[in-house]
């Protein structure tokens, strides 16, 4: 576990070193959920290159409501699983304009109950389509959070307890999109840029690539 005070440091000096903003596109929160659900298991790019045929030809919930399925399937096939998320998107929709009378929900409980959402996804809207702190924990943010020694566990919900202990709630967001430019700029899965990282003086990563 990383103190405060220490975690703090961290975060400025990975603010200095990035330049950070959503790695997915969208003009609103429906454009939101919807690229959130896309994104599982695909890279944020692949959902970029195919949204704004999707959303120019079904602009809101209530159009993606009654899409047909086979459709919305021919549009994003390239980010993968495309059956599963065909299914879930058109009933996140139909769930929104039914459930919700058309709004998306601000609660995590409330939107982990919609398809394809699970908790980092509620995050991520929380976080995004509301601006209400929350720290989405991917795999990028995982790892990042477990060298450096924030936490022990690899589950993402230990994850994200411990990240939110030691981060300040200003910052949760922000480190968040932090944690995920150092994850796929310098701490690579596979031989990180150990002799490039500007917070390597507080890394507990064992096997340092120096």
């Amino acid at each position: 576990m990383i103190d405060k005070a220490t975690s703090k440091k961290i975060i400025n000096r990975l603010k200095k070193q990035y330049q950070v903003s959503a790695p997915l596109r969208f003009a609103n929160i429906y454009q939101l959920c919807v690229a959130v659900v896309l994104s599982a298991q695909t890279t944020d790019n692949q959902v970029n290159r195919v949204s704004p045929q999707l959303f120019n030809k079904y602009p809101d919930f209530y159009s993606l409501a009654q899409a047909d399925i086979n459709d919305v399937e021919e549009i994003i096939k390239s980010t993968g699983f495309y059956h599963n998320k065909a299914k879930h998107i058109v009933a996140l929709a139909g769930t929104i304009v039914h459930t919700f009378n058309g709004i998306v929900p601000d609660t995590r409980e409330d939107l982990m109950s919609l398809p394809g959402v699970g908790r980092k996804s509620a995050n991520v809207i929380l976080a995004f389509g509301f601006g209400i702190p929350a720290i989405p924990v991917d795999t990028h943010v995982a790892r990042v959070a477990g060298r450096i020694g924030y936490a022990d566990s690899k589950k993402p919900i230990a994850v994200e307890m411990a990240l939110m202990e030691s981060i300040r709630q200003s910052d949760w967001i922000t480190a968040h999109l932090l944690f995920i430019y150092h994850g796929r700029i310098i701490c690579y899965a596979r031989k990180p840029a150990c002799s490039r990282c500007p917070i390597i003086s507080y890394c507990r990563f064992e096997n340092k690539n120096l």
